[in-house]
């Protein structure tokens, strides 16, 4: 499927609210939850995808846009949650990752990208060269990926209980060595 500014923003437009619709309410062991040591729970999840909106994606998109002398990238921090929410609850996050996706959206829909600015560069501080299309591309890639970490995540909080049915249960034996 070829790179499609419309239909990404309609998946990136729609994580938000999937991940309320999973998360919202539910006991702690179900968005504490872990697959082991140094992973994500859902949790963690949402309070990454936060700092994705304000230190990554966007910022980022700026730096391909500006064209300035300086294109490379600042390194991402993926454990800036961490800290940043120790005291937070998850309703608090659910309502930031909202608030500041709605807000980078209509920034990125006002930019009335063209496809020469699609393909202008960027350089990722591991990656090396890419371009704006390749940078919204893994945007809903990313989004993709942790919508489905969590409920892989979530699956395995049952991964003991659910008996002799793991071999039938690919979200259980998914990722055995598990990984943020």
């Amino acid at each position: 499927m070829e790179f499609d500014l419309a239909h990404s923003t309609e998946v990136l437009r729609r994580t938000p609210g999937a991940l309320r619709e999973l998360l919202a309410g539910l006991p702690e062991p179900w968005v504490r939850g872990t697959e082991g040591p140094e992973t994500f729970s859902a949790f963690d999840v949402v309070g990454h995808l936060i700092d994705g909106e304000e230190t990554d994606w966007m910022p980022r998109a700026r730096i391909i846009l500006a064209q300035g002398a300086n294109r490379r990238f600042e390194p991402y921090d993926r454990f800036r949650h961490r800290k940043r929410n120790a005291t937070r609850t998850l309703e608090s996050l659910l309502e930031e990752f909202a608030s500041l996706r709605a807000a980078n959206l209509r920034v990125l829909q006002s930019w009335n990208l063209s496809d020469a600015q699609l393909d202008l560069t960027g350089e990722h501080p591991r990656l090396g060269p890419v371009t704006l299309r390749q940078l919204l591309a893994a945007w809903v890639a990313h989004d993709l990926g942790h919508v489905a970490q969590v409920a892989r995540v979530m699956a395995k909080q049952y991964r003991e209980e659910v008996g002799p049915w793991v071999p039938f249960l690919p979200v259980l034996t998914d990722h055995e060595r598990p990984r943020s």
